[in-house]
């Protein structure tokens, strides 16, 4: 059974339903949409258009940009200013998870 709309219009659901049916795709369940789309074209033979990643950033690049924030962190209270404080402190919290994660990827 064919479908009328595009690949990209389709639901996860369908395009999960899609999959399974087609056979030979493994791992379904766990797919993301796009994901799912670029297995089903693989399937079909149909060309899949080539995302640019990321680019993959480094613990070291990562603690480098942690240091940067905590100086400016540090200059602004001495200004007392508690809501940029704030939002530095967040940036430098996100950052550290990303090193943790790059950090247990290598391992």
């Amino acid at each position: 059974m064919e479908h009328e709309k595009p690949l990209e219009d389709l639901t996860i659901k369908e395009l999960k339903e899609m999959a399974l049916a087609m056979g030979g795709i493994s791992g379904v369940s766990a797919m993301k949409k796009t994901e799912l789309i670029i297995a089903i074209k693989k399937a079909k033979g149909l060309p899949v258009k080539e995302t640019r990643e990321k680019p993959i950033e480094t613990v070291v690049e990562l603690k480098h940009k942690m240091r940067e924030i905590r100086e400016q962190r540090d200059s602004l209270r001495k200004r007392t200013d508690k809501e940029k404080m704030r939002l530095l402190t967040r940036k430098i919290s996100r950052l550290k998870k990303r090193t943790r994660r790059l950090a247990e990827k290598t391992a």
